[in-house]
Formats: structure tokens, C-alpha cells, sequence
């Protein structure tokens, strides 16, 4: 078989500068394409070639699959990668690539549309024989039939939208008097989000785990699972951090769920990477006091996740390698004999969101991008995956994230202490974001513990929204920025106007008095050469310099004052 060598990739951010960096490496030459709001942005300088699909909006740029489509061919692209979101599990977009003489980097369209409808997949795996929550799944929706199922089914349950993902569509029940308005409420949000208000009924697993298995098919008839990730730290439905392998989970059970999920792939005739969810339900034994584990099918995603980097470090294999080499022909790289785990994963996903403000999305500069040094697109120690760079803005048009830190230890504690020198490390100024919160949840006792379930969040409310008290070293630096930008303000541009220290060839040192819990204290900055600044601060009745940091950096904003200290 010959391998492709040229592929458009139909998304933007970090899932298109991932799949370019492994093509590269390949020789398969690349086609981005973008909006009028990603002209320059990264993974437009990613790849060979870039195509412009149109306006800002998702709906004038990369849900255009007619664009793409003709964008691919106009390039002599051979196939398209569709990434993440957007069109990556649209059944009419992979139809339309084939009908164009296009590859799909993706599972056949019957697939694809199978796994679509949650109460359609349902019914395929029944009868594959893949187990399912207790529920209904049918397509009678008759409020009145729902309500009865739902008693019959026992509270607590969950309603969900037929066609939902990432969270939407979805209600608790907790008893029988709740569900007609709850079911009225879940409509809605399907109708208004999907187009479709069809809903399945489920027991509401108490306590669950999201594990997932990923799976790999080619067109040989080969399909084999790359381990399991615990996807159960979740804010509002929604994944932030991952790990593999699974805390606490067997080897025998590992073997049942990878087994049921290539049963699952099977079903469907599954070509590709995709991912088949389980809720796993924890129970403690009453002889033991072990806790016991149940997995059911919840759902497949027919695309890569957002969260493969984890399972690429601990089996070292390369995913999107593999979907090109399956794209292209080929059979699997490895039997499933062959597929060995090896330490332990993390990933955390760094957003522009307000976590005290319910996650809400943040827009802006990012006017400071620092990652931790050494930090590269390679499988290792630490592994950075974004799609975005310093003074690039983050639009309200597409999503939240920008960055991807995974980490990779012999254990998980290694993984943990890894993952949290990378964030400590991590500076993002100019707009909202995680990066404090996901210390926060690192450092919760439920985490520390893996005492995980997808309400580890709420439970752990106290500690992951604490807010840091302010030190002395960030009220001097506050201080002295705020005391700098008054003086600008007033004295101008001119360095022989100004009263900052500037001199043209010698160093100067400037005091800053401030009063700080209570207590008098002084900070001074030192001007050296190449416009480097030295903060240091202390008592004002103490010695010179208590405790300093380098590379002291302000930066006017729009509504305040930025500020970047290091060391």
C-alpha cells in the first residue's frame, strides 16, 4: 500500500498543529484551512499550504464541508483529516469526502451514523451483547409512556438527549413528582442545541467513574483496545482532566472492558480510532468492604479524543500515525498481544474560563504565554500540545481551551508531582483561565487519593475554588507597577522626562515604601542593562533585601494592571 502524501486537516487550534507535527515527520505534505479570525494563527503556519474558508463563525468557515471539500481537491490533497468537533462525526461530510474520491481519516459513514443517536447505539449494543444501564431506549416519546418508564426504572434517573454530547441535554431525577418538568426543561435544551428532542431514560448511576477504552480498526478486519483512560474529573459534564491507566482498575477487568469494546467496534464494522465510554458504577462489598466495580456502555465517539495524548505515553505509539497509515490502506502496526502499558499518564487541560464563575468562557490578549522549559510536541516526561502563542487573542467563536499538558511518571505519584511542577510553571496573563484551579483539584484529597468519580469536584468545592491569599511579594509588585504606570501616565514617553530610573548607561536602584498586613515594608527595584528588572522586597526595619524575583514585567490592560514576576 502507498502511504498518502498529502492531507488537508479540517479544524483548527491545537488538533490541527498535532496532526500536522505527525504528518511532517511522516513526509505527507499538509493543507490548513481558516477563518477571517485565524488568518495568522498557529496551525495556519503549521502546515504547507492554507486555504480560507470564510467568516469568524464555525457556520462561515469550518462547518463549510462543501469548502473544504473543494479546497482539498483544489490542493490535490488525497485525504481529510477531520480532527476533533465541528465535522469530525458529521455521517454527510464522510459521505461527501468518498463521493469526491476523498479519504476520510475516519470510520466509514454507516458508522459514524450508528453511533450518532445514543438510543439507536444502544440498541446495537444490546445486541452485541455489550452491557447497558438499566433504561429505556425507545422511540416512542409519549411523556406520559417516559414517566412510567422512569418509575418503573426507580429514582434516581437521568434524562438525556438522544443526540447530545459535551454535557447538554442532561437532567437528574430524584423522584417521580420532578420528572415531568425536568423532562420538559431536557427537551428544550435538546431541541434548541441538536434540532432533535428525543430523550432516553436511565438509572442514575450513584457515585460513577467515566473510563473509556480506546479502540483501532482497519479495513482488514482488525480491531484491537490501547488501554483504558479515567476521564471522571469533571466540571459542568464536561472533561478537564484525564488519566491512564485507570486508578485501581484490574487487569481482568481492563480485559473485559477492552473486549466489550472491541465488540462494540465490531458491531458497527469500525475502521479508524474511536473511543467507546463506559459509566462504571462503584459499590462496596458488605463482606469485604472492597469496592466493586460494574462497567456499562454509555456511548462511542467516532473520532480521536481530546485526551489520546495519554494513552500514546503509556503504550508509546503514535495515534495519528496510526490513522494515517489506516487512512492509507495498511493494517494495524500491532496484535493486540503486542500492546503493552507502560507508567502512568496525566493530562490536564488548560481553558480560558472563569472557574469562580461557573467555568464561564473568557475571551482576550494572551499578553504573557510562558510553558515550562523543555517543553515540546514529542511523547515523554512532559508534553505540551496547544494550538495558540503569546499575543494571540482567543475569540469567542470556538472553544475554551489552549493547551494540553500531559505528563508521563514510572507512577502515578511521579505523574502528579510532574503534572504540578508544569502547571506552577505555566503562565497565562490576559484573559481568565484554570491553570490555579487545576493545581487546586491536583492537590484535593479525592485526587491525591484517586478517589475518583465524576463528582469529585463538587465534593471537593473548599479546596478547588479556595482563593490564594495575596503575599507580600505580589502586593510589592502590585505596588510598584501601579506606582510606574501613574508616573508614565503623567511624565510621557520621554526617558529624560521620566522619574522611573531610566538612565542611559548606568544601573539605578528605586524604593518603594508600602504598608502590608499591618506592617511597614519597603520594595526596591533595580534597573540593569537591557531593560532587565530586579524586584526585592522586605521589612522596612529589616535587612536590604528579604526574598527577590527576576524578570519583573508589567504590562497595562484594559481593566487593570498585569504583572509577571519570576524566580
Amino acid at each position: 500500500m502507498k502511504l498518502l502524501n498529502k492531507i488537508l486537516i479540517a479544524n483548527r487550534g491545537e488538533i490541527a498543529c498535532r496532526v500536522a507535527a505527525t504528518a511532517r515527520r511522516m513526509g505527507i505534505q499538509t493543507v490548513a484551512v481558516y477563518s477571517d479570525a485565524d488568518a495568522q494563527a498557529k496551525h495556519v503556519m503549521a502546515c504547507d499550504q492554507a486555504v480560507h474558508l470564510g467568516g469568524s463563525a464555525p457556520k462561515d468557515s469550518y462547518l463549510r464541508w462543501e469548502k473544504i471539500i473543494e479546497a482539498a481537491l483544489a490542493t490535490g490533497a488525497q485525504a481529510v483529516h477531520p480532527g476533533y468537533g465541528f465535522l469530525s462525526e458529521n455521517e454527510a461530510f464522510a459521505q461527501a469526502c468518498s463521493k469526491a474520491g476523498l479519504a476520510f481519516i475516519g470510520p466509514p459513514a454507516s458508522a459514524i451514523q450508528a453511533m450518532g443517536l445514543k438510543s439507536e447505539s444502544k440498541r446495537l449494543m444490546e445486541k452485541a451483547g455489550v452491557r447497558l444501564v438499566p433504561g429505556y431506549h425507545g422511540a416512542d416519546q409519549n411523556p406520559e409512556l417516559l414517566q412510567r418508564e422512569a418509575d418503573r426504572i426507580g429514582y434516581p434517573v437521568l434524562i438525556k438527549a438522544s443526540a447530545g454530547g459535551g454535557g447538554k441535554g442532561m437532567r437528574i431525577v430524584e423522584k417521580s413528582a420532578d420528572f415531568a418538568q425536568a423532562l420538559a426543561s431536557c427537551q428544550r435544551e435538546a431541541t434548541n442545541s441538536f434540532g432533535d428532542d428525543a430523550v432516553l431514560v436511565e438509572k442514575y448511576v450513584q457515585r460513577p467513574r467515566h473510563i473509556e477504552i480506546q479502540v483501532f480498526g482497519d479495513a482488514h478486519g482488525q480491531c484491537v483496545y490501547l488501554m483504558e483512560r479515567d476521564c471522571s474529573v469533571q466540571r459542568r459534564h464536561q472533561k478537564v482532566m484525564e488519566e491512564a491507566p485507570a486508578p485501581g482498575l484490574s487487569a481482568a477487568l481492563r480485559a473485559q472492558m477492552g473486549q466489550a469494546a472491541v465488540a462494540a467496534a465490531r458491531a458497527v464494522n469500525y475502521v479508524g480510532a474511536g473511543t467507546v465510554e463506559f459509566i462504571v458504577e462503584q459499590k462496596e462489598n458488605a463482606k469485604t468492604g472492597q469496592l466493586e466495580m460494574n462497567f456499562f456502555f454509555m456511548e462511542m465517539n467516532t473520532r480521536l479524543q481530546v485526551e489520546h495524548p495519554v494513552t500514546e505515553a503509556i503504550t508509546g505509539l503514535d495515534l495519528v500515525e496510526w490513522q494515517l497509515r489506516v487512512a492509507s490502506g495498511e493494517k494495524l502496526p500491532l496484535q493486540q498481544e503486542q500492546i503493552k502499558l507502560h507508567g502512568h499518564a496525566i493530562e490536564a487541560r488548560i481553558c480560558a474560563e472563569n472557574p469562580d464563575h461557573n467555568f464561564l468562557p473568557a475571551t482576550g490578549h494572551l499578553q504573557v504565554y510562558r510553558k515550562p522549559a523543555h517543553s515540546a510536541f514529542e511523547r515523554g516526561t512532559l508534553r505540551f500540545d496547544d494550538g495558540v502563542r503569546q499575543g494571540d487573542v482567543i475569540s469567542p467563536f470556538y472553544d475554551s481551551m489552549i493547551a494540553k499538558v500531559i505528563v508521563h511518571g514510572e507512577t502515578r505519584a511521579q505523574a502528579l508531582a510532574l503534572l504540578d511542577q508544569a502547571l506552577a510553571q505555566t503562565q497565562v496573563v490576559g484573559v481568565h483561565n484554570n491553570v490555579q484551579f487545576l493545581r487546586h483539584v491536583l492537590h484535593s484529597e479525592s485526587f491525591v487519593k484517586a478517589n475518583l468519580d465524576t463528582a469529585l469536584i463538587p465534593r471537593e468545592a473548599a479546596h478547588v475554588f479556595k482563593q490564594e491569599p495575596v503575599g507580600l511579594n505580589v502586593a510589592a509588585a502590585a505596588w510598584v507597577a501601579h506606582s510606574l504606570q501613574q508616573e508614565q501616565a503623567k511624565q510621557g514617553a520621554d526617558p529624560f522626562s521620566r522619574a522611573d530610573g531610566w538612565q542611559s548607561h548606568a544601573q539605578t536602584l528605586r524604593r518603594f515604601p508600602l504598608e502590608f498586613a499591618g506592617e511597614s515594608h519597603i520594595a526596591w527595584l533595580q534597573y540593569g542593562h537591557a531593560g532587565r528588572m530586579t524586584l526585592s522586597w522586605g521589612n522596612a526595619a529589616g535587612p536590604h533585601a528579604i526574598s527577590s524575583a527576576d524578570h519583573f514585567e508589567f504590562t497595562p490592560a484594559a481593566q487593570g494592571l498585569w504583572v509577571t514576576l519570576q524566580g
